[in-house]
């Protein structure tokens, strides 16, 4: 998956600079205009967290809610060098089963030097089950963190703008792109004082719960707000034959709406017979609405008894929430 090219002409010093192209992107002009720009304030502190990728909060493009997904650290499979890189993402909210979602797109990052962005143009068919398009790489990380053009004062902002939307649908329509003025989000991170939580829900009547489509654990408080854990036994929409766990904003905290929280969280189920728990972190999220994992864990492997995730009537579930920062419109 990907495009990412390993350059040794990339590393060879810091005085040495490549052109755009040998990375295999381009420059798309300064009448460049894109739907969607995240400035990234505090990049060597996100690499500090040593989070896989950060997510920003939603966007909205034509009828479509869409997020920005950033890898820092990405690799080629065969690759030494790791890449910056960026991916697509729609909301499974705005999707329709049965319908699939064919995008054009460019992903870029702002060359502050040029004064445009560069970066790559790209498509994808997404559907209800496949959310997250391909990773494409735009900067060697290393080139990335000793540049004067791309990172200035530490920050960086990277941009996605959509060329074309066609929906493989019985209508078989073609979305009209709406012009609109840039949407603007700002992600700051810590380098410390993280502040973190950690709740455990028990259920002692999970055979009762198990008939139900979706049950929620009681709220908890972490950083001043308020969450619970959101859990389909059998699965929703999005999933095929597994439970679904998600951690969700309480709606009824009225911080929700004043300010956004950015944060990795580990979802777990406890073996309480072996203590080999079965665990699953995500990457840096907005936490604007819920995140979780349609897929968390299989159903046949979560009723095994030799797994130990559901003994007798009880099953365990735990989160774990580190707030690491915050996110603001710009």
């Amino acid at each position: 998956m990907g495009n990412c090219r390993s350059s040794s002409r990339a590393l060879l010093g810091k005085t040495h600079v490549v052109p755009d192209s040998e990375w295999g992107i381009q420059d798309f002009g300064k009448t460049h205009v894109p739907v969607f720009e995240w400035r990234i304030q505090d990049f060597s502190s996100l690499l500090k967290t040593g989070a896989k990728s950060t997510i920003s909060g939603a966007f909205h493009c034509s009828g479509y809610n869409w997020f920005l997904q950033v890898i820092p650290m990405h690799k080629e499979a065969g690759a030494g060098t790791p890449y910056v890189a960026l991916r697509l993402v729609p909301s499974q909210l705005s999707l329709v089963p049965g319908h699939t979602v064919h995008a054009v797109f460019e992903l870029s990052i702002y060359n502050h030097t040029k004064g445009m962005y560069c970066g790559c143009k790209a498509t994808y068919n997404f559907d209800f089950k496949n959310t997250y398009s391909k990773e494409h790489c735009l900067i060697p990380l290393q080139e990335l963190l000793k540049s004067s053009a791309f990172l200035v004062d530490d920050s960086c902002v990277f941009a996605v703008e959509i060329l074309k939307i066609d929906v493989s649908s019985p209508e078989k329509k073609a979305v009209v792109i709406q012009k609109k003025a840039t949407i603007v989000q700002n992600l700051f991170v810590q380098n410390k004082g993280f502040v973190k939580g950690t709740y455990t829900w028990t259920m002692n009547n999970f055979p009762e719960l198990d008939l139900k489509h979706f049950v929620r654990s009681p709220t908890f408080e972490v950083g001043g707000q308020k969450w619970y854990i959101g859990m389909y036994p059998r699965g929703d929409k999005y999933s095929t034959d597994c439970l679904s766990l998600y951690l969700h904003l309480d709606a009824s905290d009225e911080h929700q709406l004043e300010s956004k929280k950015v944060a990795v969280m580990t979802l777990s189920i406890l073996d309480q017979t072996n203590g080999k728990h079965f665990t699953r972190t995500s990457g840096l999220w907005v936490c604007g609405q819920g995140w979780g994992w349609p897929n968390f864990l299989g159903l046949k492997k979560l009723k095994d008894p030799s797994g130990g995730y559901v003994v007798g009537s009880s099953c365990v579930v735990k989160a774990d929430l580190t707030i690491v920062g915050s996110s603001n419109d710009g």
